[in-house]
């Protein structure tokens, strides 16, 4: 076959061009449970704050493989020795490593299965690949559950500085126009090295370290707990318990066969078979936007008005504070809804709740970020760096959210 020696390259708006590094890569990518990812947004409901927000899991899978040739090439370039073999399996890992994601990525966890994350259901994916070809994912699967001696290649996996971050700050600050997060990805993979076989970062890279990590906690407040992301995503939560709630009553809902699958069954982490596997590689984005539109006209008060919610963009209100809202103030505006509509207050809490967000840009206590000195000492980044806020990025700030319907004039 004469397309075997075609370069394949793909135009990305962040980084120019990106090369397909292999032929097995490539068929990779080809793979249906691999092209759904298209279909799945990186962000979520995100693009209701910021209407840029459209990229998809595809973009960013094919981005950090991008990032992951280049920390390769440095790598190799400062001596550390990195076979044919393990850059491959590094390049398979990080292309699949969000291959479980559900529709609008994160909401789906909470509602269309139970007790099973996106990083169970991507191993589940990779496994399943694996036997289709041929075992070569096995070296990519040990890396990915960091059962591989080497520990600094699932460091570039999954750590706190892996490119995985490293693709997403970028790709989202980009895409969102949030200038905050826009870190400098290349210089940072620039500045990696290996000691004792775990990642380490160069002491000139320290500020390139600080920066990332700010920028990761700016992103986090401006944009991925944004208050109205929050809520949007919070009433996608309830919309599908809602719907799992009327059939199981007897009550007839259109959707897509994929998405019938997970309102009818209760999917956990024991009864995730291949089948299951199948029908979940059918349910993206689209299922769950069809349905919603077709749920609008439905009779029950409470899904008709969550789905219109979403799709014309006529959210709750939503406040973000430090200390815990009370229940009477939950109370307060349930009675007033209930009183209003002539509802229950089972219904009437589909509107009216309470919750917490929390936010950690560093964790001090596992699998931090070292940074090798000049005369080899190695320190983790908080305790070395001049930056005062280095320490306060390492405590978790919690903040509380209530959200209830607007009054209307």
């Amino acid at each position: 076959m004469a397309s075997q020696h075609k370069l394949k390259i793909l135009n990305d708006p962040i980084y120019g061009f990106i090369t397909i590094p292999s032929q097995q890569i490539f068929n990779l990518i080809e793979h249906p449970y691999f092209q759904r990812l298209r279909r799945i947004s990186q962000m979520g409901l995100s693009y209701l704050v910021y209407p840029g927000a459209h990229h998809t899991r595809f973009h960013h899978a094919l981005g950090c493989v991008h990032l992951m040739q280049k920390a390769v090439r440095i790598l190799r370039y400062k001596g550390v020795t990195i076979s044919e073999a393990e850059e491959e399996a590094l390049q398979i890992a990080i292309l699949l490593h969000d291959i479980g994601h559900g529709p609008f990525s994160h909401a789906m966890e909470h509602s269309i299965v139970e007790g099973i994350d996106h990083e169970s259901i991507s191993l589940l994916f990779m496994e399943e690949i694996n036997r289709e070809f041929n075992q070569n994912l096995t070296l990519a699967i040990q890396i990915f559950k960091g059962d591989y001696e080497r520990k600094f290649l699932n460091q570039l996996v999954s750590s706190q500085l892996d490119m995985d971050r490293l693709d997403y700050l970028k790709r989202d600050s980009f895409y969102t126009g949030a200038a905050e997060g826009n870190i400098n990805s290349e210089r940072l993979i620039t500045m990696l090295n290996v000691v004792n076989g775990e990642l380490v970062v160069e002491e000139k890279g320290i500020y390139s370290v600080e920066k990332f990590l700010v920028a990761r906690r700016l992103m986090y407040w401006q944009v991925y707990l944004h208050k109205t992301s929050l809520v949007a995503e919070q009433l996608l939560i309830r919309v599908l318990k809602r719907a799992k709630e009327l059939i199981e009553e007897g009550t007839k809902l259109h959707a897509s066969k994929a998405l019938m699958f997970f309102l009818n069954n209760k999917v956990t982490r024991d009864n995730f078979d291949k089948e299951t596997l199948d029908v979940f590689s059918r349910l993206d984005d689209y299922d769950i936007m069809m349905a919603m539109k077709e749920w609008i006209e439905c009779d029950d008060f409470v899904l008709s008005n969550l789905c219109g919610m979403i799709i014309n963009r006529d959210l709750l209100k939503v406040k973000i504070k430090k200390k815990k809202p009370s229940s009477e103030k939950l109370a307060r505006h349930r009675e007033k809804l209930q009183k209003k509509y002539n509802i229950s207050e089972k219904e009437a809490n589909y509107f009216v709740f309470s919750g917490e967000i929390a936010n950690l840009a560093y964790k001090t206590e596992k699998n931090n970020i070292n940074i090798l000195h000049k005369n080899g000492k190695i320190s983790d980044v908080a305790k070395v760096s001049d930056h005062l806020n280095l320490e306060a990025l390492s405590k978790t700030v919690v903040k509380y959210y209530i959200c209830y319907p607007k009054p209307k004039h």
